[in-house]
């Protein structure tokens, strides 16, 4: 299996999962990089990309698979060319080849920018920190399927805060990111849900990188 890790960021981040593959798709064709194709009456190239990222959410650490089937063409060539054609804000980082499997993909990195026109709210360092050391952090979960309740704190492996500017927080965070998954901008919700005070005015969010369960880089 080939990998390609490549990057969403400024106007891409608003680029759904779906139109992401597409764009793919037609990356590969017009660098002229034959890939593998779905079977049936009307095949299309078939590329996946592991963690489905939230609209909106920008990232450094988005791994697709495909097969490519021209072995002349190397893997710098393969990266040169998609980033050619590819449009402004997804980059293509890296390409390779691996044997690990999808479901080895464990802990997500990530950094939430809580941003306050105001400035940032007096104590609110030593109450975020107070909050995530919680034995349980419940919120409510919304999915088209209704509301639930889900503690989202077995899923957080770390939390660091910073004050980065007198009007930004910095969270960074490692949370799961699959079996169970955690959406790092539930930990957003966790503070609107129970320091509303400290809720902000604008909010963030970039994945930084991805590890397997012994911490170690997945590619």
């Amino acid at each position: 299996m080939h990998r390609l890790l490549f990057s969403k960021t400024a106007d891409a981040i608003w680029t759904s999962h779906l139109d992401v593959m597409r764009i793919f798709q037609r990356a590969f064709l017009r660098a002229h990089i034959p890939i593998a194709h779905t079977q049936g009456y009307s095949p299309h190239p078939f590329v996946s990309v592991i963690l489905p990222l939230s609209v909106g959410t920008a990232s450094q650490c988005e791994i697709l698979e495909c097969t490519l089937e021209d072995k002349e063409i190397s893997f710098q060539e393969t990266q040169e060319r998609l980033n050619q054609v590819l449009p402004e804000g997804i980059q293509v980082k890296e390409v390779y080849e691996s044997s690990r499997k999808a479901k080895e993909l464990t802990y997500l990195q990530a950094r939430l920018e809580l941003c306050y026109d105001s400035g940032i709210p007096s104590g609110a360092s030593e109450m975020l920190n107070s909050l995530y050391s919680r034995e349980t952090l419940e919120i409510t979960k919304k999915s088209k399927k209704g509301e639930t309740l889900l503690d989202i704190r077995p899923m957080i492996q770390s939390v660091q805060v910073q004050d980065h500017s007198p009007t930004q927080i910095w969270l960074d965070t490692v949370v799961c990111a699959q079996n169970p998954s955690c959406n790092p901008l539930f930990l957003v919700t966790a503070i609107q849900t129970y320091l509303s005070q400290l809720a902000p005015d604008f909010v963030r969010c970039s994945r930084e990188e991805v590890f397997d369960k012994e911490g170690r880089v997945f590619r």
